[in-house]
């Protein structure tokens, strides 16, 4: 029963204060739309550099040394409402580039803090932190003082679809979110399921509902975030009993190249072979034809039996037509054609 009491009261609470925030921010609003505009002549001949004097000149970047670079990042002075006020407009009314880099400078910090809550993705905090800087970058280059609104406020709209982007980019090898709906279900599924165990009809619609999806999406990312990215060359593992890599699915384990390469060695082989030939006599020709390239070979005796001579003969012939061809099958000429050489 004092839990009842105790949880009505918080909710109590939280109802009563709500009001009050809506007020403070309506009044902030007001107090904005009636400040009056900007004058440069206000501050003088004061520089850019001299509002803010003790902001560092050089950042590493988080890449090199992380831990540094937010040590660094948080000795950095956080900008007053005044100050930053006077920098946008410096940079939105006259171009100051040096007024856009303190802005982005002050506000690093805040880049940290949104790019620590997608950890959990197994990426690179180093990384994260750079996306979310362009993301900052590009908030100060469209940031309007004249609004109104805080550059922090307007920066996290940014921040945050810049480390969205890299992190679908990056997740997978293969891109699990394509539309705007698997965006949507890509950082919100996790946690809207209540187990670990596979999605029910009844979850799925009640998070289709939730997130303004169809059931079909809902179960369509589930099954792309539990799956895995399969390996295309086989694993050496005997864990992995009756799993197959892609490659054991091709037809044959040739490589185009040393394919390519025999069959090219092969054709210049056939064309150097038919040239020495041609440098031959006739009867030189045919002896070696008969002795190495019928189909039915015939021995030293029945070619000396054609040609009348001893069988000696026979193989003196075709001892110097085969050193004759060997001599003209050179390296150059199997590898160079006639043109080249």
């Amino acid at each position: 029963m004092a839990t009842t009491t105790s949880d009505a009261a918080n909710a109590n609470k939280k109802d009563s204060t709500a009001p009050i925030k809506n007020e403070e921010r309506d009044a902030a609003l007001k107090a904005a739309a009636q400040r009056p505009p900007y004058d440069a002549s206000t501050l003088g001949n004061t520089s850019t550099r001299d509002l803010v004097p003790a902001m560092p000149t050089h950042l590493a970047a988080p890449g090199v040394n992380l831990g540094a670079y937010i040590n660094t990042v948080h000795q950095i002075p956080i900008l007053t409402p005044v100050q930053e006020q006077e920098l946008a407009h410096r940079y939105y009314d006259e171009g100051d580039v040096e007024a856009a880099r303190l802005l982005v400078m002050s506000h690093l910090r805040f880049v940290i803090h949104i790019a620590r809550s997608y950890s959990g993705y197994g990426l690179p905090q180093a990384d994260l932190i750079q996306e979310g800087n362009l993301g900052l970058m590009k908030a100060v280059k469209r940031f309007d003082p004249n609004k109104g609104v805080r550059l922090v406020s307007f920066a996290v709209h940014w921040i945050k679809a810049e480390i969205h982007e890299f992190v679908i980019r990056n997740w997978r090898i293969v891109k699990v979110a394509t539309t705007k709906a698997h965006r949507k279900l890509f950082f919100n599924l996790r946690s809207l399921k209540k187990t670990n165990n596979q999605l029910t009809l009844e979850e799925a619609d009640a998070i289709a509902k939730d997130l303004n999806v169809t059931r079909k999406q809902v179960l369509e990312m589930e099954s792309r975030l539990t799956s895995y990215d399969a390996s295309f060359e086989a694993q050496s593992s005997d864990d992995d009993d009756g799993r197959y890599a892609p490659q054991l699915f091709l037809e044959d384990g040739i490589d185009p190249a040393e394919q390519l390469e025999e069959e090219d060695w092969e054709e210049n082989n056939s064309s150097a072979l038919i040239a020495a030939m041609g440098t031959l006599d006739e009867r030189s020709r045919d002896i070696v034809e008969q002795r190495w390239l019928s189909e039915q070979k015939s021995t030293l005796h029945e070619l000396a039996a054609v040609y009348s001579i001893s069988a000696e003969r026979v193989r003196q012939i075709e001892k110097n037509a085969m050193d004759k061809i060997r001599d003209a099958m050179t390296i150059d000429s199997v590898i160079l054609p006639d043109d080249i050489q």
